[in-house]
């Protein structure tokens, strides 16, 4: 089926929700959605990277500032397409049929000029701006149109929706599954960048040019970590040193296809690497493979981070990394040092998700357990539900270091720890869709 197909099907399941969340709501009649303002930094002209509000997405697959989408259930979405006579910057807005066929195009020079369009629409159609529900991130705009606070980001709303975003559409996963697609074409140039010992800065242009994007364009700031680097988590740096001598490349990066996200982690080594750490790279992969595999629809996405450090405690026994028994460790939680993540997040228009620990549309959420205070998805999984499954092992001096003298630091043996350091760490991971049948892997395709 083409995206063309799956659009249409998607805006009516939309559609759907929205009039769904109106009724629950019992305030409102209509969503008036802002996809964002620009902001510049301080004292200056110059705007950061835009990003469009993801409610706001989950209709139009356009990052523009200053656009908007009227919802109104039983009509046709309508939108505001928002181009100002500039002649600084190029304001010209390209969207295919696919897309504009399913809105009313209303164009508008200026976004203040909502406010005599939806006064046109209470003449028309009765609908007064007190029963319109705003959200997006600038509520000065939606001040200054005449929106209430209280219909400015109603949280009750707000809730449903977010709950409802979890389980995608047709049209969402054959976003995502492009977007994978996509980015493993990067990490492709970017492994055989590592293996011709390119820098951190060189591997991460290999991925831009293979995957044809900007920095900008990616859903998040590239992770591109040899060696040592590895082990911060979300490191942030592109080191212009060569790589020649360098044993191991982890990089963290994806794509976006229709707004949509791929998160796509791989650790990578060399022929010089030591036997050891790649030993460890296969025991990981191998784990994340079986992690993946497990997946069904009714599990408590919990379980899944549970059977990820029960792994990661089989291989720091197996590898000599760790002492003593498994229920030794598994008690002393000593695979938290090791992996100090959650095993994965919901995956969508955001990189995280919303909902992740949500119980139900009103907005109850499920707390992870004080054990893991930094897993996102708490949640029941279910069918069209997509997130990462990405287990990680690292050798994370502020987490270690303070352990030497303690109780569960004499299960370590610190001598091995101290010879896999220079290499960082491990993370493998994947998106997944969870199905009828059990979980479809987006990222592990022909490419």
């Amino acid at each position: 089926m083409s995206f063309a197909q799956h659009y249409a099907e998607h805006i009516a399941h939309v559609n759907f929700i929205y009039a769904a969340a109106l009724s629950d709501s019992g305030s409102f009649d209509a969503v008036l959605l802002h996809s964002g303002s620009e902001h510049v930094y301080f004292s200056d002209d110059q705007h950061p990277p835009f990003r469009a509000n993801g409610h706001f997405n989950h209709w139009l697959p356009l990052n523009r500032s200053e656009q908007m989408v009227l919802v109104m259930p039983g009509e046709q979405p309508l939108y505001f397409q928002v181009i100002p006579p500039d002649f600084w910057y190029e304001q010209h807005i390209s969207l295919p049929d696919w897309v504009t066929e399913q809105f009313d195009l209303c164009p508008l020079t200026n976004s203040r000029e909502i406010s005599d369009q939806l006064a046109a629409l209470q003449v028309r159609k009765g609908l007064t701006l007190s029963r319109i529900a705003f959200i997006g991130e600038n509520c000065e705009f939606a001040n200054a149109i005449g929106m209430a606070k209280e219909a400015q980001n109603p949280s009750k709303l707000v809730h449903y929706l977010d709950f409802h975003r979890a389980c995608k559409t047709d049209y969402e996963v054959a976003s995502i599954r492009k977007a994978n697609r996509l980015a493993m074409l990067g990490h492709k140039a970017a492994r055989q960048a590592f293996e011709a010992g390119a820098s951190e800065y060189e591997i991460h242009m290999a991925y831009l040019q293979a995957c044809e994007i900007l920095e900008e364009e990616t859903p998040y700031t590239n992770i591109v970590a040899l060696d040592e680097k590895a082990a911060i988590l979300h490191y942030q740096n592109k080191r212009r040193s060569s790589g020649e001598h360098s044993q191991v490349l982890l990089i963290d990066a994806g794509c976006r296809v229709n707004a949509y996200c791929s998160d796509i982690t791989r650790t990578s080594t060399r022929a010089n690497t030591l036997p050891l750490f790649c030993d460890l790279v296969e025991a990981m992969e191998s784990l994340q493979t079986h992690l993946v595999k497990s997946v069904r629809s009714g599990i408590p996405y919990p379980d899944i981070h549970s059977a990820a450090h029960a792994g990661i405690t089989n291989i720091l026994i197996g590898s000599g990394i760790c002492n003593g028994s498994r229920e030794e460790l598994l008690a002393e939680k000593v695979s938290t040092l090791f992996m100090p993540h959650g095993v994965g997040h919901l995956l969508g228009i955001q990189v995280h998700d919303v909902g992740g620990r949500m119980k139900n549309i009103a907005g109850e959420t499920l707390a992870p357990h004080s054990d893991y205070p930094s897993l996102r998805t708490t949640r029941i999984t279910e069918v069209g539900q997509v997130f990462t499954i990405e287990p990680g092992l690292y050798f994370i001096p502020v987490l270690l270091n303070p352990e030497r003298g303690s109780a569960r630091g004499k299960l370590i043996n610190w001598d091995l720890v101290d010879t896999l350091s220079p290499l960082g760490g491990i993370r493998i991971e994947d998106n997944v869709l969870v199905t009828e049948t059990g979980v479809e892997n987006l990222t592990r395709v022909s490419i």
